[in-house]
């Protein structure tokens, strides 16, 4: 019988993990660890393939989907360890649901196009949802499988879309910012309190008043069709890209960046946004 490359590939891989966690010669590092412990190198190894990906980096992409591919392993080698599933199990589930979510390619139902089929996924992910619920004998939320492990802005995001799906939602836009302004006023109401009688509860307070605001932006992202994980994440790119531009500039300047008046870095600041909109400024002043 011939073994596509593929299967005798991921045959080694989960020998290999395999030999890792053996009791007798394993690599202690891999034989202290649980579930719990690989958890933030999983989210790890995702973000640095999201990385790769941004940066359009094909050969790290590659290895960052080994590594990612690896923390998959890690978890099945230890289900097993513990005589729960094992790798099979994962790809069989993973096969069965994607041609159970799409009966237009695997059975005999139509779909129109791209609009329609993201009916008839999130359709049969409902399904779903209120199938396991009902097998654990509870009822069934909207919200469930919103992973509670998601960044906290992708997370919020993912809940008042699934909450606007039966109808929690705001109609209008400047129902969303008026809800904004009156989350920042109770957020500095909180500030005053805080600073007025200087107690430990009003700091917890302020954290929460924050994160309503955090929570009703999400919201206004939502409703201007942004994504605000993405929104951040390209606002962190700008930030870094202008300040490394601040930073060669002050230090070509002969500037220690810890005696930079705040005047000075806001006025470099305002050229790194005149050379980043306008690369040929940079080119003038390198030539000069």
């Amino acid at each position: 019988m011939n073994i596509p490359s593929e299967a005798g590939d991921i045959r080694r891989l989960l020998d290999i993990m395999a030999r890792l966690r053996n009791p007798d010669g394993g690599c202690p590092w891999d034989l202290e660890q649980s579930f719990e412990t690989i958890v933030p190198y999983t989210i790890e190894e995702a973000y640095e393939v999201a990385d790769a990906i941004e940066n359009g980096d094909m050969e790290r992409l590659q290895d960052e989907l080994g590594d990612l591919l690896f923390q998959v392993v890690f978890y099945t080698q230890m289900a097993r360890e513990s005589g729960g599933f094992d790798f099979g199990d994962v790809v069989a589930g993973v096969s069965d649901k994607m041609i159970r979510r799409h009966p237009h390619v695997f059975g005999d139902t139509d779909v129109a196009d791209a609009g329609s089929q993201t009916i008839a996924w999130e359709s049969h992910k409902a399904k779903e949802r209120e199938d396991r619920a009902n097998a654990e004998g509870r009822r069934a939320s909207v919200l469930d499988d919103v992973a509670r492990g998601q960044p906290a802005l992708l997370r919020a995001h993912k809940l008042q879309k699934r909450a606007a799906r039966v109808g929690f939602d705001w109609v209008e836009i400047a129902d969303v910012e008026s809800k904004i302004d009156e989350e920042i006023t109770e957020l500095r109401e909180a500030i005053s309190m805080a600073e007025a009688s200087q107690e430990s509860h009003s700091r917890e307070t302020i954290a929460e008043e924050f994160g309503d605001v955090l929570f009703s932006l999400v919201n206004y992202a939502r409703h201007l069709g942004v994504e605000p994980e993405t929104a951040l994440r390209d606002a962190n790119a700008k930030f870094e890209r202008r300040f490394r531009d601040v930073e060669s500039e002050m230090t070509a300047s002969g500037h220690d960046l810890k005696q930079v008046s705040l005047t000075e870095y806001d006025q470099a600041w305002e050229r790194a946004k005149t050379r980043e909109r306008d690369p040929l400024s940079r080119i003038h002043k390198n030539s000069s």
